[in-house]
């Protein structure tokens, strides 16, 4: 079994990787940044292993769950709170104390966060997984291959916000038999919380056999790693072409460019009472869109989900398949969260900041796609921003 030790400059290499390969979402990769300096000005020289699930480690899912721009300028006593409340409500809640932890999802944040217990635990969390659920980000629980398993229950689900130690925390504990009734339940009160909590759920420990063994995407962790590794490290902004094709070398998926240095030049945002950022952000082929050939437009429900394109009669990429953002200007990907966008987009003109920005197609994994639900879960959230097509895989 591989082991990893990864420090805070490991944890900044897998926070730029997980920048493109969440399809948008996942959390800001400028709160990333920002709470990963802070780890770095306390001093911390620590590092994390990380490595396969042992099948024999107390264990769950840990991660943020809600709007990113409610989050905006998140700290790292935001998320090291955040974290703390919600791993001891869990620990109350199953009665087990946890030596690991995995992310619920690919992200800039949520990858992130795993990382941030296990190095602020004092030991307690020990490690952390290689994988996630979805090789992706993803807007709900369902999403997820921990969502489509039988032997995995979700619940109990604790959340419980950011609240110092010196203030009274709030938390729920949620019991129900589907990730989907998790999710509604979760979504209200995230939103009591400030649209944003810490989330525990999807135990694996002996109750359950260790349920977790089997239910996850491995290797995600290491691979966003050595993306975010190849990006940080190169001596100029790597190509779009480039870049696509390191995502094949590391995931053993495809990846394709669908648009290479593009401008955004309009965004529209809100947020659900679900605590879910929704919005459509449109590209032009040049930053004056009057002037523009082509236009091609993303829908997002924090993640990005669906993109069309002017020039074609079907769309460009469809979920699960994730739409990666990617900038040769600076060489970084990044997330529809309204802080990562302003370097693009300026909200103030309603204009491309002109910077320019590519999409990559990265094809899901199989094991996401062929999980029971996920691809149903998937269809709903299409058809509620207006597409009741087909989707990838369903043949």
């Amino acid at each position: 079994m591989a082991i990893h030790e990864y420090g805070v400059t490991d944890f900044q290499y897998i926070a730029a990787g997980a920048a493109i390969l969440a399809s948008g979402g996942g959390g800001s990769y400028c709160d990333a940044v920002n709470v990963l300096q802070e780890l770095a000005a306390t001093g911390w020289k620590g590092t994390v292993p990380v490595q396969d699930y042992d099948g024999m480690t107390n264990c769950c899912v840990l991660a943020l769950m809600g709007s990113p721009d409610a989050a905006d300028c998140m700290t790292l006593a935001d998320v090291e709170n955040s974290i703390a409340n919600t791993v001891s409500t869990f620990e109350q809640a199953t009665g087990a104390t946890l030596g690991c932890v995995i992310p619920v999802e690919i992200g800039a944040i949520n990858s992130i966060v795993p990382l941030l217990a296990a190095a602020k635990s004092g030991n307690a969390i020990q490690w952390v997984v290689d994988g996630d659920g979805a090789g992706r980000a993803v807007p709900e629980l369902p999403q997820t291959t921990y969502g489509g398993s039988a032997s995995l229950a979700t619940s109990p689900c604790s959340l419980a916000n950011d609240t110092g130690p010196t203030s009274i925390m709030q938390s729920a504990t949620l019991h129900a038999e589907t990730a989907a009734l998790i999710e509604s339940l979760a979504g209200g009160i995230v939103s009591a919380f400030g649209s944003f909590s810490g989330i525990a759920l999807w135990p694996s420990n002996p109750s359950n056999g260790f349920a977790l063994t089997g239910n996850y995407l491995a290797g995600t962790l290491s691979q966003t790693w050595a993306l975010g590794q190849f990006l940080v490290t190169s001596a100029m902004p790597p190509t779009t072409a480039q870049v696509a094709l390191r995502i094949v070398n590391l995931t053993g998926r495809a990846a394709t460019p669908i648009i290479t240095n593009f401008y955004i030049t309009g965004v529209t945002q809100s947020t659900t009472s679900g605590s879910l950022d929704t919005g459509i952000i449109r590209l032009d082929s040049t930053p004056d869109p009057n002037s523009s050939t082509e236009t091609h437009y993303l829908y997002t429900l924090n993640e990005s989900l669906i993109m069309y394109s002017s020039l074609s009669s079907v769309p460009d990429i469809i979920a699960p398949d994730s739409i990666c953002y990617y900038s040769e200007s600076n060489g970084r990907g990044f997330s529809n969260a309204t802080d990562d966008l302003a370097g693009y987009f300026d909200p103030g003109t309603g204009k491309s900041t002109g910077r320019p920005v590519s999409v990559i197609k990265v094809d899901a994994a199989p094991k996401l796609y062929k999980a029971t639900g996920v691809a149903a879960s998937f269809a709903g959230l299409l058809r509620s921003i207006g597409y009741a097509g087909a989707l990838p895989y369903s043949g």
